[in-house]
Formats: structure tokens, C-alpha cells, sequence
């Protein structure tokens, strides 16, 4: 006996009907979880690739920040140096100053310039300046007159500040050519 024989007549186009959409829906269903496994495995690859790529661009980034300290580190070492070597030679400079200064005071040394030769370009003499000259004090057959201490002191302080202002300058210039020249 079959099963179908069991069913009453006028239920079997019912039961056969119910039967056909059980089985529609449960292919619907089956193909339904079969796309959410090949979804997710297509995420899960998308979500792969994307993690392999988010390590190589941190990696780069990684390697221009130390590529830029190492940059930074050898431009300071070279900034450092050049400062090194400008304070040198303004500490030199100062030294040069306070010791002419020095010999001007004890008057070991003394400042002078080139008289104006009065003879051949028929002008009086300078009054500021003395007339007469030591023994001993011709340079090139030229007739020189001296200094006094204090103005000689302010030259020699205006010349250190012309020093100091030069190293500066210098120091200012190396400092804009080494920033300069980094990109």
C-alpha cells in the first residue's frame, strides 16, 4: 500500500501542493545559506586583503617617520657642528677684541692713520690730528698720526660689534642654507 492511498481524494492536490511548496521553500533555503557561506568567505577574503594592505601602508609609514628622524637627527648634528664652529669664532673674535683693547690701555699699543700729505695738495693741517709724528713711525714713507685711547677704545668696540655681527650674519646664512636644503 502506498501512501498516497491513504490520503483522502480530494486532500491529495492539497497535500501534493502543500508537498511541492515544502520543497520549493526548502531549496530557497538551502540556496539561501549556501550565498551566505560564499558571502562570507568573500568577506572574510576582502577583510584578508584589506589587513595585508593596512600592514604594508603602515609599514611605509613606519619606515618615512624613521626615514625623516634620521633626517632631522643629521640635520641637527650638522646645525649643532656649524653652531659649534660660528660660536668659536665669535668667542675668537671677542678675544681678539678684549686683548687689542687690553694693549691699547696699557698703551703697548697704539692706534693711527695716514696724515694727509699737506705739502702736495697745498690744505692746512687737521686740527683733531697732531702734526708731528714719533721717530720710527713712517709705513710706506708716509707720515702717521696717533690715535686717541678713547676713541681708539670705541673703534675697537665698534669693530667687535662689526665681528659679532658678521659671525651672526654667518651663522643666520649656514642656518637658512642647512633648512634650505631639506625638502
Amino acid at each position: 500500500m502506498s501512501l498516497l492511498t491513504l490520503i483522502p481524494t480530494r486532500y491529495r492536490w492539497l497535500v501534493g501542493g502543500g508537498l511541492a511548496l515544502a520543497l520549493l521553500l526548502g531549496a530557497i533555503s538551502l540556496g539561501w545559506v549556501v550565498q551566505g557561506w560564499r558571502l562570507g568567505q568573500a568577506l572574510a577574503a576582502r577583510d584578508q586583503s584589506h589587513a595585508e594592505v593596512m600592514a604594508r601602508l603602515h609599514d611605509a609609514a613606519a619606515r618615512e617617520i624613521q626615514r625623516a628622524q634620521n633626517k632631522r637627527l643629521a640635520l641637527e648634528q650638522q646645525l649643532q657642528a656649524s653652531s659649534q664652529t660660528h660660536y668659536r669664532r665669535l668667542g675668537d673674535a671677542e678675544q681678539k677684541a678684549a686683548r687689542l683693547r687690553d694693549r691699547l690701555a696699557t698703551a703697548e699699543l697704539r692706534l693711527s692713520v695716514l696724515t694727509a700729505d699737506t705739502d702736495a695738495a697745498g690744505a692746512d693741517h687737521h686740527p683733531q690730528l697732531p702734526t708731528t709724528t714719533r721717530a720710527g713711525r713712517l709705513v710706506d714713507g708716509a707720515p702717521r698720526a696717533d690715535i686717541d685711547r678713547g676713541a681708539a677704545r670705541r673703534i675697537v668696540d665698534i669693530t667687535g660689534r662689526g665681528d659679532r655681527a658678521v659671525i651672526a650674519l654667518g651663522m643666520c646664512q649656514a642656518y637658512v642654507r642647512a633648512i634650505g636644503e631639506t625638502p
